[in-house]
């Protein structure tokens, strides 16, 4: 399956590619010129296919379980304050995703839309300390029944032009719905409330509605931080 927003830029690709092989076939004679550049165009295509891809994928939905909205690599994990929205201290989970990820961004749990903004930006590179508030971004607050308000932010990156953000508020959503794309690489930062339990470790690879980013902690219980 490929995703709704590749629909366009796929087809536009398969009707040049096809045109390339055809024209190439009567006007090219010299072998190798005509086959490196038939080639090279269907890779090209092979390479959009891939990068539009969707995979379907189906969530618990356990509202005790916050997943990754993407997937991609662990880069960051720490207190911050965020100033946006909160305006006090958060954790944030930050997901790097390469050219080569999935670039479906899905709801990383189910509850109700409380926030929805779009930023225009710059476009750092992903990994830039900046790149979270200069960055082109849009941010998404979700009210959850155990975890309460948590946040979650599309930043595009050095290749990203174009964020797509389907969240609208007061919308109920549901754990590993499509929520948005990114185009060409970029990351996703969670902002998620201090006492839950972060169950991923940095540089780990994770898998957008399937490995769990953290987990709802029991304020009555007693917490291990060893």
């Amino acid at each position: 399956m490929f995703h709704k927003e590749g629909q366009t830029i796929i087809l536009t690709t398969f009707i040049i590619v096809v045109g390339i092989v055809l024209l190439s076939e009567f006007y090219i004679i010299n072998d190798w010129l005509r086959w490196g550049l038939q080639a090279t165009s269907v890779l090209v295509l092979i390479i959009i296919l891939q990068f539009f891809r969707n995979p379907k994928r189906s969530a618990n939905n356990l509202f005790d379980e916050i997943l990754a909205p993407v997937d991609g690599k662990v880069v960051v994990i720490e207190e911050v304050l965020e100033t946006e929205y909160f305006n006090d201290k958060r954790l944030q989970v930050s997901i790097f995703m390469s050219p080569f990820n999935v670039h479906v961004t899905r709801y990383p749990i189910s509850g109700t839309i409380k926030y929805s903004k779009y930023h225009p930006g710059k476009y750092l590179v992903a990994w830039h300390p900046k790149s979270s508030t200069d960055n082109e971004r849009t941010t998404v607050v979700i009210n959850t029944p155990k975890f309460g308000k948590i946040l979650y932010r599309q930043i595009a990156g050095a290749m990203a032009r174009r964020i797509v953000n389907y969240a609208e508020e007061g919308e109920s959503v549901q754990q590993g719905d499509d929520s948005g794309f990114i185009k060409f690489g970029s990351r996703v930062d969670l902002l998620l409330p201090l006492d839950c339990g972060i169950a991923v470790k940095l540089n780990q690879k994770v898998v957008g509605a399937k490995t769990c980013i953290a987990t709802y902690v029991d304020k009555h219980e007693e917490r291990d931080f060893t």
